[in-house]
């Protein structure tokens, strides 16, 4: 298959990139490098690219008529969506109405969504699976709630289908140690905690002791960013292997972990102790995110390889 991916040198595109190639795909990233790296784009070809650049999109799609698009060019920093909504709508939702118009526009009717717990808010069950109720607290969460919404019309009126995955937390590194999380600025607990454990930091703060949790900690579900990566593979072999209708899939773990019981892990992996901060929540946090894959065990075949908290974590360490 020739795979465009729209992000392909942030920290889950490179990773996809990088499997997508080994497994014998033609790969064409295009990132705007805003918080991407090009140095982290190891396989296939990279052209600059901005997804509000019409001009340049529609260039690009008449050169390559690609297969399928991938699409994970997002802002997913809860708290700066919260302050700067504006940056999170345009360029989430209204640069990924811009894109969907290029692809109608040059027939290429195959996509892959990278969506986010933060579609359902404050969860009303756990785990959660695909047809809770979504109700998001941030402008992040509802960007990506309206690009679902949009992607759900451009099928009825345009016959664009599409896989949804919507994760809860990815994490960790490939075990090549070629690719790594590279957030500029990080706000990830886990690379964060990896961090303060390094000395890059002094601390690692806790936002938040007061939830109503196990220990008053936030609690989320953590996915290895190569298990994500091989589904979105499978999610594209789906699309593109006969007349098969849209899916939206939730990608997790189905355990959680507070914020205390990782920095503890992490400590009790390495030996080590370092410095904890106990400060205020930051808005449009959930207390608790644990998502149900059924479905997409169920129908694509999902089946986590690193799906234990210590594997994932010491693949960040190692």
């Amino acid at each position: 298959m020739k795979l465009f991916i729209i992000g392909g040198a942030g920290y889950i595109g490179s990773h996809i990139v990088k499997l997508a190639y080994e497994n014998g795909h033609e790969v064409i990233t295009l990132d705007n490098l805003s918080t991407g790296h090009k140095d982290s784009v190891l396989y296939g070809k990279f052209e600059y690219c901005d997804i509000q650049d019409s001009n340049r999109l529609n260039e690009l799609f008449k050169n390559y008529n690609p297969d399928a698009v991938m699409h994970f060019s997002a802002y997913s920093i809860v708290g700066e969506s919260t302050i700067d909504p504006y940056k999170y709508y345009y360029n989430n939702t209204v640069g990924t109405l811009n894109l969907l118009k290029i692809m109608i526009d040059n027939d290429c009717k195959n996509f892959i969504f990278s969506s986010t717990a933060a579609v359902f808010g404050n969860p009303e069950y756990i785990p959660i699976d695909e047809t809770h109720p979504k109700n998001p607290i941030n402008p992040y969460g509802k960007s990506k709630l309206m690009v679902e919404q949009m992607l759900e019309d451009f099928d009825s009126a345009h016959g664009l289908k599409y896989v949804v995955f919507r994760y809860f937390n990815a994490a960790g590194h490939d075990k090549s140690g070629k690719l790594a999380e590279r957030h500029d600025p990080e706000t990830h607990l886990l690379p964060l905690v990896i961090q303060t454990l390094n000395g890059q930091r002094e601390s690692i703060s806790i936002y938040g002791s007061d939830y109503d949790t196990k220990d008053g900690t936030c609690i989320r579900d953590y996915i290895h960013v190569n298990d994500l990566a091989q589904v979105h593979l499978q999610g594209v072999e789906y699309l593109l292997s006969g007349d098969n209708g849209s899916k939206v899939y939730n990608l997790g773990s189905g355990n959680g972990f507070s914020v205390k019981e990782i920095i503890e892990k992490v400590k009790g992996i390495t030996g080590k102790d370092f410095k904890v901060i106990e400060d205020e929540r930051r808005e449009g946090d959930p207390a608790v995110l644990i998502a149900s894959s059924k479905r997409a065990k169920k129908e694509l075949g999902f089946s986590p390889k690193i799906d234990k908290i210590d594997d994932i974590i010491r693949t960040l360490i190692n």
